[in-house]
């Protein structure tokens, strides 16, 4: 089985980790990583809000899929369009890991007044500035060692990135996790996801050993109010969604759709979430 997958060390490291769950798994299948190079690795410089934005870091390799140049590419979920080509698939989820946002290497608290926070999530700037209006923003881009390393030499004061990436990484020294009521997750955040060609059934057989249930529950219900509003990976909007044996909490913040920011809490049992998912589509949209 050939893996596409990013060449940043994050990349290739959740490549490991799909790697080490197909050998528990699927100990017959030998797994070969692809390196391919993606568009918004290739342009550091451009706000991804302005590279057409969706997709920018799975465009090559979904262009590998459908090419039959690899059988499978990893990704983080959360650079997964909700709206995707059809001849491809999310094959599998793994095991979520914790979806907050984590700031580096200064706590909430910490930060003095006018810090400068570096983030190119408009998601995590805009939530940043309704926690404290006295930090200041910079749009910064590059992969996670390059983020940290901008710390170091003095261009920001901290960062904003995700904690699964460090935790991952182990470099989750000096991070401080943000509560998930105050910086909500993008959708998907935390997760790993396998995609593959939606007519390769035999892969997507083996791809079933590894996919997580209560992971594929939670993010599916993200992603598909995303997609009911109409919304893609850059959008302001946070949504994370946690089952707790029969239950599910969903937590959302959207702006731009009304004068303030809207916030959705709601948890329910998990048998009402197909009527419950375009209610706080509707909310979030400011229409409920």
């Amino acid at each position: 089985m050939r893996a596409g997958t990013r060449e940043s060390q994050l990349a290739m490291r959740q490549t490991e980790i799909f790697k080490e769950y197909m050998g528990e798994e699927c100990p017959g299948v030998e797994v070969e990583v692809v390196g391919i190079t993606s568009a918004g690795d290739r342009d550091q410089e451009t706000p991804l809000r302005e590279m057409g934005g969706i997709g920018a870091f799975v465009r090559e390799l979904d262009e590998a899929l459908i090419e039959r140049r690899i059988d499978v590419s990893v990704n983080s979920l959360k650079d997964v369009p909700v709206s995707m080509d059809p001849r491809l698939t999310i094959g599998a989820v793994l095991p979520r890991d914790d979806p907050s946002d984590a700031i580096v290497p200064l706590a909430l608290e910490d930060l003095a007044c006018g810090a400068i926070i570096g983030t190119s999530s408009v998601r995590r700037q805009r939530l940043m500035r309704t926690i404290d209006p006295k930090v200041r923003i910079k749009d910064v881009r590059g992969n996670l060692q390059t983020r940290l390393n901008m710390v170091d030499q003095g261009e920001v004061h901290a960062v904003i990135v995700s904690m699964a990436g460090l935790q991952r990484m182990g470099w989750e020294d000096g991070a401080h996790p943000v509560s998930k009521m105050k910086m909500v997750p993008a959708a998907g955040q935390g997760t790993i996801a396998v995609e593959c060609r939606a007519e390769d059934t035999e892969v997507r057989e083996i791809l079933k050993k590894v996919d997580d249930e209560k992971t594929r529950t939670e993010v599916s219900a993200e992603r598909e109010i995303l997609r009911l509003m109409g919304a893609g990976c850059s959008s302001p909007i946070g949504i994370n969604a946690e089952v707790d044996r029969r239950k599910i909490r969903i937590i959302g913040v959207s702006f731009d759709y009304g004068p303030a920011p809207i916030r959705v809490c709601e948890e329910f049992p998990l048998s009402e979430l197909n009527d419950r998912i375009p209610k706080i589509a509707t909310k979030l949209l400011g229409k409920g």
